[in-house]
């Protein structure tokens, strides 16, 4: 049995005495955490040399579990702004009859409900524009987003921008911090993957079809509700998908330039519970236990890469959802796939505790034998739970490896590569774009 070491910070009320509640962007000093590692530094006294480098590690979300919890729903919105509140539930089209019952639960509560499910895969700029216009129209004093990774993304982002006038992209990237007043925000998650409903950030396909990223204080969640039922009905290939997904994000977390030992618990505990319970989980959908533990996980690795980032998996699994509308977490699990034996050249140690924490046998044995089996464990783990890896019914070849390795070496994807273990070159991308599409 694994045992669920992190405890998660709730506020026993979750009260909140005005409808919108300041979000200020973390200062200057606090987002210092985000930076790359520093150099070792010596104790200018002792003269001994101290390996720990500085790291920020956040409050985290309000995380309420248990089965069928979304019956408290109406509750927690009264607790968060008030009775008879107007709310905004923004809902993915996937999964309108849930929407339908968390819209009747919400109205049983005495709240007045708009909705909105313009949301598509790797939303789009405009529609998370559309869902802020919603939240003004409706007079919307909290947003509740539920659904996959992209309608908590547009939840997020709309409760956050909805204050103001600035559109989306006025924010991507971070080129603009995002206003200091936001809605308050619920994100209920009905798939096992991106842990959006745990991070402070929104990705978005802007204009230009370029996939990009808002971050920010203001993007977190006042709360996080995790309702394993909610999560039975997805297919089996989205299962697989979004757990690895979830995966990638731990696994990558607790290996790139910014990991650290307080973050590496929750990465380690997340991938223990995804080998565990994700096979479970996509053979038996009904089993909640499986569900639950895999949502707890994803909430986990989004602990995480709220605390550390993402690397390469990322930067090039970013560039294949915009080349080929692959799904995020099969685009990111193949591009770990490809990369993952040429990152532990960088960082043997930390990725031979990621093959332990995958099963390999590590005790007694060389760190290069452990090493060795890496790569080849993780490709197993992948194709157990039935994720493809050829993309040629995606309409991709070896002959877009060009186009793929020059979208990952785009601006939009440069925080990813530069997070990441080991540097990246033009060369490099292009090396691995090739064994991405060229996989079978």
């Amino acid at each position: 049995m694994i045992v669920i070491a992190v405890i998660f910070m709730m506020r026993p009320d979750f009260s909140a005495p005005d409808a919108m509640r300041a979000c200020a962007n973390l200062p200057a000093t606090l987002a210092d955490g985000y930076g790359y590692l520093s150099p070792d530094c010596v104790h200018p006294q002792l003269g001994i040399a101290m390996t720990l480098s500085p790291f920020y590690f956040g409050p985290l979300a309000s995380v309420a579990f248990g089965v069928d919890r979304i019956e408290k729903l109406g509750k927690d919105v009264t607790s968060l702004v008030g009775g008879g509140a107007p709310v905004l539930l923004i809902s993915d089209p996937g999964v309108s009859a849930l929407g339908d019952r968390a819209e009747a639960i919400l109205k049983v509560a005495g709240h007045r409900v708009a909705r909105f499910q313009d949301i598509r895969s790797d939303p789009l700029s405009r529609q998370i524009d559309g869902a802020a216009e919603a939240a003004r129209r409706h007079g919307a004093r909290l947003v509740v987003g539920l659904g996959g990774g992209s309608a908590l993304d547009v939840s997020k982002m709309a409760a956050a921008i909805a204050t103001d006038d600035k559109p989306a992209e006025h924010y991507a990237l971070a080129v603009n911090p995002l206003p200091a007043i936001s809605l308050c925000k619920i994100c209920i998650p009905t798939t096992s993957g991106t842990g959006s409903e745990t991070t402070k950030v929104s990705v978005f396909t802007n204009e230009k079809g370029e996939k990009v990223w808002a971050w920010g204080s203001s993007l977190s969640a006042d709360m996080s509700l995790l309702d394993p039922r909610l999560t039975v009905g997805l297919p089996a290939h989205l299962t697989a998908a979004t757990g690895i997904d979830a995966l990638v994000h731990a696994i990558e977390a607790c290996t790139i330039r910014r990991a650290n030992s307080m973050n590496d618990g929750v990465c380690f505990q997340a991938i223990g519970l995804i080998v565990e319970y994700l096979p479970r989980a996509v053979s038996t959908p009904d089993d909640l236990d499986a569900r639950g533990h895999v949502q707890i996980a994803a909430s986990l690795a989004g602990i995480a890469i709220d605390n550390s980032g993402t690397g390469i998996a990322h930067a090039l699994g970013h560039a294949l959802g915009a080349l080929g509308h692959v799904h995020h977490g099969r685009a990111v699990g193949l591009s770990l796939r490809a990369a993952l034996a040429w990152n532990a050249e960088a960082e043997p140690a930390r990725h031979a505790s990621v093959a332990a924490a995958l099963g390999v046998a590590s005790e007694g044995r060389k760190q290069k034998d452990v090493l060795a089996e890496l790569s080849p464990r993780f490709d197993a783990f992948v194709r157990s739970t039935g994720l493809a890896v050829s993309l040629s019914k995606d309409g991709l070849s070896a002959k877009d490896s060009e186009r793929l390795a020059n979208l990952m070496m785009a601006p939009e994807n440069k925080a990813m590569r530069d997070s990441n273990c080991r540097t990246i070159t033009a060369a490099d991308a292009l090396t691995l774009s090739q064994a991405v599409l060229s996989a079978a």
